[in-house]
């Protein structure tokens, strides 16, 4: 076969029927076999992209920036430099291969982008989103039209000047919605004003990119007769309108004649995908490109239950595989080494710094025009820069139709890796919002007041944990004198375009349909806790979604507790009970967001292991009792632990029982020494925390007198085989566990225990009661009491918001509950 390079023509012979290997048994080489040759191929490019991701990471570079990386190091530019290697690995054969595949990955990747496009999104953009998009883009636009003189001297074509302006134009100055919308949730911006103006430009930006890219590819072929560009555009228009009024119809037909609830039939989900083939086919061959059509297909798609699985179905294979082999195919087209001398590079440098100071210069004006500092000017100008698919795609189609050489490929890519790869550390460097939070000292259940609003926020990642959720607050005892204010936060992961579109989706239109399981999951929770705010007269609820990667949404959550001044953060477990009542994990993701709030959240929090909490049945009432017990070994965590189950016993319908876990050493020397008192005055930290724990017990135990349905056991141990006999010993009819988590308590009543931890972050008694072997019908909620060291010099608030010492948290819970006067009502045990 014949390949075309520049120009010339080169001959490529293998045989045809080369596929697969009869192994090396036979002596054959795998790599003169095109399929071990494609497999080693896509190994290396995933290999190598992960690589490149982890290193980058720390940086917050995108993901499209490690692609190119890899595929330049693969290529010519590095290991390519070896003829060996190159022939080896990537001969003109296997590049064939490679490039075929990433094109037929992008083909599909593009029908997603259409799928999961709301057209109606663009109708709901604000006027200075538009007026951010238009004046970013002119400028850049501009200098690469005055730059296209010197760069079309690296590649010699005079004669397609006008669509070297568009290719170059498209470059400079189109910003890629995901990456900005990935960029924008790392920098914790995109629940911002200025994150929100940025995406919606974005979304205005690729708009154009596409009209752009169209008009483009209509400018490539050579000799065209003058009648054809119009030809063009009349089949393009018709291509469009048969989808519209034919196509989608027919869709719509498949969608009403299934089933709700019911999967799509695998005879119309490969129709689809085939269709996604014929309609490329069409643009391609009517003289558009063809991803033309699959975009236009993926919009005929209608936003719900069949455009969900499709993504499903695909997203995953299509951005972990076959995206990566087309960004490191335009890696392995890059040969840095052709852009040879100072005057090369200083002029590359040149361009990529005056397009940004244009795009820079063009929002800070609209900033100063809608009354926005100039700083956000700049950040916004910054972010606008953000480079992407597009414009790789723009470069391929130009090198493709040969308007684009080596050399100008090459500079085009490095300008695009410069010009994205700067945006992180220079917004990172402008944007330093001062921190607006108030510090607050009643980051705890034990410091809250008795008679003031109890703020919690609650963490959901589906609503599979709401009915048990709903019951714990319920059980919490909001009061008149102490309702509770709910935060709901439903935690979305950030990953790819579709969710992209989702953020902009949710952002601009709140009480929109679920058109995808995520917003279905978000509507259903915001309506049960709605109904539950609406039952209840004390309970107020505000319901928030989180969009952010899971590697950093932990952020999110810690910076809306503080921001709120919320006392308590409940975490789902991440395990599920299962039919046969085992645990099993759901998403090992969900225990690294548990480990990073449990580290750095500025209150206390709870890991809530759901097996159901009063099940079924209405929630607490006087009429209806359910059984919470609170396991109290001693330290701060048990503290928090007993306050939250001391709040729980003033509803009407909870019973609670209290098992206080001494050592037999204790019990002993009380009974040789009884006057001796009972709250030790050691200056210690150890004697310090022992000293709080009996006070609070003390309390506790004085409190209930006159309330029959606490129970105080105490419960006589020696060691951590003792301990565990006790707890399993207790009847099965408890509806909840509380249980503190024990951080940096090192008791012998739990020694052993932590030997064959599953999960240490529940620590020892948590990680007993949380697994499969322990009662399967009871919840436990395992407690972390914030304990601060002092606030950061920059941080606002009064004197009296400080956090405290030991010795004056010892004076605060003085002040803070007088212990109540009469009789010991207790049952020992």
């Amino acid at each position: 076969m014949t390949f075309n390079v520049n120009e010339t023509r080169e001959i490529i012979c293998y045989s045809a029927a080369m596929i697969t290997t009869d192994g090396m048994w036979q002596n054959d080489n795998p790599l003169n076999y095109s399929l071990p040759l494609f497999i080693l191929q896509v190994m290396l490019v995933v290999i190598t992209t992960h690589l490149f991701v982890f290193l980058l990471k720390p940086i917050r570079q995108p993901r499209v920036i490690a692609e190119i990386l890899g595929g330049i190091i693969l290529g010519p530019s590095v290991l390519g430099r070896s003829e060996a290697f190159r022939e080896l690995v990537f001969p003109m054969r296997g590049v064939l291969m490679i490039e075929t595949m990433g094109n037929v990955g992008i083909l599909y990747f593009i029908f997603l982008v259409g799928v999961g496009m709301d057209a109606s999104a663009l109708r709901r953009i604000g006027k200075k989103a538009v007026i951010v998009a238009v004046s970013g883009m002119v400028l850049p636009f501009a200098m690469g039209a005055l730059f296209t003189l010197f760069l079309m001297e690296l590649s010699g074509e005079e004669h397609s000047r006008g669509a070297y302006i568009i290719f170059l134009g498209v470059v400079l100055s189109i910003t890629a919605f995901p990456v900005l919308a990935r960029i924008l949730a790392e920098l914790k911006l995109i629940d911002t004003e200025l994150g929100r103006v940025a995406i919606s430009a974005a979304l205005v930006n690729d708009g154009c990119a596409w009209v752009l890219l169209i008009i483009s590819v209509s400018m490539v072929e050579k000799e065209r007769p003058t009648l054809t560009p119009l030809m063009i555009f009349l089949a393009s228009a018709a291509f469009v309108a048969i989808h519209a009024f034919a196509v989608r119809p027919l869709i719509l037909r498949i969608i009403r004649k299934t089933p709700e609830g019911e999967s799509f039939s695998n005879f119309h989900m490969c129709m689809i995908l085939a269709g996604v083939m014929i309609s490329g086919f069409i643009t391609d061959a009517i003289g558009t490109h063809s991803i033309l059509g699959a975009f236009v297909f993926g919009l005929t798609i209608p936003n719900g239950p069949l455009g969900f699985a499709l993504v499903e179905r695909l997203e995953d294979f299509i951005s972990g595989i076959f995206l990566p082999l087309f960004f490191a195919n335009s890696g392995l087209m890059t040969d840095v080494g052709l852009l040879k001398g100072f005057g090369v590079w200083a002029t590359l440098v040149l361009l990529v710094v005056l397009a940004c100071i244009g795009k820079i210069a063009g929002t800070i004006a609209v900033a100063v025009y809608f009354q926005m500092s100039v700083s956000e000017g700049a950040v916004l100008g910054f972010l606008m820069n953000t480079k992407g698919l597009v414009e790789f795609i723009v470069l391929s189609i130009g090198k493709e139709q040969n308007v684009l050489t080596e050399e100008s490929f090459a500079a085009m890519v490095v300008m695009t890796l410069i010009m994205t790869g700067i945006i992180v550390p220079a917004v990172t460097a402008i944007h330093r919002p001062s921190r607006g939070f108030i510090s607050y000292k009643r980051r705890t259940i034990q410091l809250s007041k008795r008679d003031a609003e109890f703020r919690v926020l609650v963490c959901l990642h589906t609503p599979r944990n709401v009915p048990t959720v709903i019951n714990l607050l319920e059980a919490s005892n909001p009061t008149k004198l102490s309702p509770i204010c709910i935060y709901v936060l439903h935690l979305v992961e950030l990953s790819g375009r579709t969710s992209a579109l989702r953020v902009f989706q949710n952002s601009s239109k709140p009480n929109h349909p679920a058109l995808t399981r995520t917003q279905e999951q978000t509507d259903t929770i915001i309506h049960a806790f709605e109904n539950y705010e609406e039952y209840s007269d004390h309970v107020s609820v505000q319901p928030l979604t989180a969009f952010s990667p899971y590697s950093t949404i932990h952020e999110d959550i810690c910076n809306l507790a503080q921001d709120k001044r919320v006392a308590f953060i409940i975490m789902p477990f991440h395990k599920q009970r299962t039919v046969d009542g085992r645990m099993e994990a759901i998403n090992m993701t969900f225990r690294s967001v548990n480990r990073n709030v449990l580290t750095n959240a500025p209150c206390s929090v709870g890991i809530l292991v759901d097996r159901g909490f009063n099940g079924s049945n209405p929630l607490p009432t006087a009429q209806m009792a359910l059984h919470v017990i609170v396991l109290f070994f001693g330290g701060p965590d048990d503290r928090e632990a007993l306050s939250y189950g001391w709040r729980m016993s003033q509803h009407p319908g909870i019973r609670l029982t209290v098992m206080h876990f001494v050592s037999g050493e204790e019990v002993m020397r009380r009974n040789v020494n009884p006057d001796e008192p009972m709250v030790l005055t050691v200056e210690t930290d150890k004697g310090i925390e022992k000293q709080l724990d009996e006070k609070l017990m003390n309390w506790f135990q004085t409190s209930q007198v006159n309330n029959n349905s606490v129970v105080y056991i105490e419960k006589v141990v020696n060691n951590g085989e003792q301990t565990v006999a006790a707890i399993r010993s207790m009847d099965d009819f408890h509806d909840l566990f509380i249980i503190g988590r024990g951080q940096g308590m090192i008791s012998p009543l739990t020694s052993g225990l932590t030997d064959w931890s599953e999960c240490p972050e529940l620590g020892a008694i948590g990680d007993l009661l949380a697994s499969s072997d322990f009662v399967a019908t009871t919840s436990v909620l395992i407690v972390q009491q914030y304990v601060g060291v002092g606030l950061e010099g920059d941080e606002l608030g009064t004197p009296e918001d400080t956090v405290l010492t030991n010795e004056e948290y010892v004076n605060q819970i003085n002040d803070h509950s007088t212990p109540p006067k009469g009789p010991n009502n207790t049952e020992h045990s």
